[in-house]
């Protein structure tokens, strides 16, 4: 791998310009195709298999005037003074049922005098707007007509609030990228003291990330990808494609350093540093893949477009960035021990020794560190997020505490029940029999009539439970109307479906994919692994720090946004459930970052011992070489991340603030703590194969060690070149 990486960097440094042209002409050839591809078709939010899917699938069918998928509103009036019956807050209230009938995408708007949606005070009431498209299709002119309806409905007598899927503004992008570049420019500058090393990585990260972005727009209508399919890849795109860059960039001024002329520098760079590259973009796209198995159409569109941006981001690293270190010549010049960069490697290499004189003390430490961060997990909650977490200062917040004031908790998350009857006496009177089953129960606060289908033979009915939608008392509620138990009872068919119970599948699915998914990506990165290290222990031990880095993310995660804890800090104003995707998505993001920084980490401490170092020595060379390297990587991670606690979506802020706890545990406390502690104790162990695996594993030489022999096995000395490699006499030149 080392020899053939070596080549391909050879080849891109001396044809840079045509690498380069060719890059460029691949970006301005998807910009084209994508200026020309049709728009991406709405985000799929099936869950196929689920039984709320099933119900909603029968409604389509039966009740097609429903538009059970199509988005919705629910605008919420209460009068201040007096009652919204009085004949004049009663006349203003139509007026705007009128106005928000008026817009075209409407189906049709309810007079809450008419279905009696007015509270038993007489202060509140409400109308449901239906249309007649999802959400995801549903235009900003028509969310912006509807808020400023609401706006313009409000006075001194009459407050007027709103919530519901058709008011959340579609995502229009995060200031966390850009504030994550600009963070990333000056770690980079910091790291290598000049501005125009420290902009190749952030040229070729966005430029890799443009290509990716444009590629899945062009891909978006034939291979149906959503049109937020982008947003993962974006992310992980920026991620990867910074580090990558940054660790080969860093190699290249390494082996200046080390007396090699510039193209023997740019091979023997993405010979070494571009297999941890290869090896280390291969179990990102094997954690992103993976996210297939958790059985979410979207998820799996998701993961697919950030794994392919990925693939990406490390071909880039191995050919264009040789290549724009060949057109950069002289300008980016080798490593200078200068001072204070002497001070921060001097502050790593401290580190380690102290590491591995005291390991058993170190190790001990670190893991009680990361248990107890950790401990808060084992009362993890899963939800998706609601109204009712959104920021009180949102009108979708303060239209859900109207409600829930007004009419009781439960009407902010109704269920659909679907009846179906067994036998020819139409679903009418099944129907009846499962209302009055359901009326009887003290977790229903109210029950709503029948609709039946053209056919008659099935029927739907609302269902209004007592407590709130994301309470524990609503989830058992639906699993209790789904059992088959009840449905014997009342002699039918019964699907539960509505918000509420398709949340309430998300996150069973969720849960139940958590551990095959997490079985799938560290069993097949174990085995890369061994191929990487030729060792067992190793990615033995690199799987565990990963668990350990996603438990102690999660601990933190539950113990700011379930708990509360720092939240007045953190801008937290309401714990609750944690949001369903969080520990599929920490798994899946944490598991790639955590292997980047093992491999590259990990690989300098084996190219040391390869190469005669004794195995603490080798641990010590490692953090010399790579620590500061994988430190500034991590801290870019952690910024990027922890821009998203700025946003005043709670989903954005828990997956922004749990990145970041879990990357910093994992590049600080594991892989440069635990990782020199577990391998001083391991000693030569940690790099040893049982013969019969030995026999079966090939060797990719991902440390380069046939980098330093001649054609026939003969070393650099014998070939009349000195110890690194560089011809006698030769200077380094361009």
């Amino acid at each position: 791998m080392a020899t053939f990486l070596s080549r391909l960097g050879r080849f891109s440094f001396l044809r840079r310009r045509l690498v380069a042209l060719l890059w460029v002409v691949l970006l301005v050839g998807t910009g084209v195709l994508a200026g020309r591809a049709p728009a991406a078709p709405p985000n799929d939010f099936s869950m196929p298999g689920t039984e709320a899917q099933q119900a909603y699938d029968l409604l389509e069918k039966n009740f097609p005037q429903l538009n059970a998928d199509g988005a919705s509103a629910r605008v919420v009036f209460r009068a201040e003074d007096g009652k919204v019956t009085d004949p004049e807050t009663r006349g203003a209230i139509g007026e705007t049922v009128r106005a928000l009938g008026a817009n075209p995408q409407v189906e049709r708007v309810t007079d809450p005098f008419t279905t009696r949606s007015v509270s038993q005070d007489g202060t509140t009431a409400y109308a449901q707007v239906s249309y007649e498209v999802s959400s995801a299709e549903l235009a900003e002119e028509s969310r912006a007509a509807l808020r400023e309806t609401v706006e313009q409905a409000a006075s001194r007598e009459l407050t007027v609030e709103a919530g519901g899927n058709a008011v959340d503004a579609r995502a229009a992008g995060h200031s966390s990228e850009a504030l994550g570049l600009a963070v990333a420019a000056v770690v980079l500058v910091l790291t290598f003291g000049s501005l125009l090393a420290a902009g190749l990585p952030l040229l070729t990260a966005v430029l890799g990330v443009g290509i990716g972005a444009l590629t899945i727009r062009v891909l978006a209508e034939p291979l149906g990808l959503g049109s937020t399919t982008t947003s993962l890849a974006v992310m992980i795109g920026l991620a990867v494609g910074i580090d990558y860059a940054l660790f080969v960039v860093s190699r290249y001024r390494a082996e200046l350093a080390r007396g090699r002329g510039r193209e023997d520098a740019a091979a023997h760079a993405v010979g070494t540093a571009g297999s941890a590259v290869v090896f280390a973009g291969l179990t990102v796209v094997i954690a992103l893949a993976g996210l297939a198995v958790v059985g979410i159409p979207l998820l799996t569109q998701m993961g697919l477009a950030a794994a392919g941006t990925v693939v990406i981001a490390v071909l880039i690293a191995v050919t264009l960035i040789p290549a724009l270190l060949g057109l950069c010549g002289r300008r980016i010049g080798p490593a200078r021990p200068r001072r204070k960069t002497a001070r921060r490697q001097s502050m790593g290499v401290r580190w380690a020794r102290f590491v591995v004189r005291r390991p058993v003390a170190v190790l001990l430490a670190g893991a009680a560190l990361l248990g107890v961060v950790a401990l808060p997990a084992a009362s993890l909650e899963m939800g998706l997020p609601g109204d009712d977490s959104k920021p009180a200062s949102t009108t979708q917040r303060r239209a859900y505490d109207m409600i829930a004031e007004g009419f009781g908790p439960g009407h902010n998350g109704p269920l659909t029940v679907v009846v179906e009857a067994d036998d020819d006496t139409g679903a009418e009177p099944a129907a009846r029999r499962v209302a009055r089953q359901i009326d009887g129960r003290e977790d229903v606060a109210a029950v709503g009539q029948p609709r039946l289908s053209a056919s008659g033979g099935t029927a739907v009915l609302t269902v209004v439970p007592a407590a709130s939608p994301s309470s524990t008392e609503t989830a058992d509620l639906v699993h209790a109307l789904r059992d088959p138990a009840f449905a014997a009872d009342t002699g039918t068919r019964v699907l539960v479906t509505g918000t509420t119970a398709m949340n309430a599948d998300v996150s069973q699915q969720l849960s139940d994919a958590l551990i095959p998914y997490l079985g799938l990506v560290v069993g097949l990165a174990f085995f890369l692994l061994i191929a990487v290290f030729r060792s067992l222990l190793v990615p033995l031990k690199a799987a565990l720090g990963f668990l350990g880095s996603v438990l102690a993310g999660l601990g933190a995660v539950v113990a700011v946004f379930q708990w509360g804890w720092l939240g007045s800090v953190l801008g937290v104003t309401e714990p609750g459930p944690i949001v369903s995707i969080m520990p599929v998505f920490m798994v899946g993001v944490v598991f790639g970052l955590a292997m980047d920084y093992e491999v590259f980490l990990v690989t300098r401490m084996r190219e040391a011992y390869v190469h005669g170092q004794s195995p603490k020595d080798s641990v010590i060379s490692g953090f010399e070489h790579s620590g500061r390297v994988v430190a500034a990587a991590a801290v870019i991670m952690i910024s990027v991340f922890a821009a998203f606690l700025g946003s005043e979506e709670q989903i954005l802020k828990t997956i922004g603030f749990g990145l970041a706890a879990a990357v910093l545990f994992d590049a600080f406390v594991v892989r440069m703590t635990l990782v020199p502690a577990v391998l001083a104790l391991l000693g030569r162990s940690a790099w040893s194969l049982p013969r019969w695996l030995d026999r079966l594993v090939p060797d990719l030489d991902v440390e380069g060690e046939r980098l330093e022999r001649g054609p026939r096995g003969v070393t650099a000395e014998e070939n009349g070149a000195d110890p690194v490699g560089a011809p006698a006499g030769h200077l380094p030149g361009n």
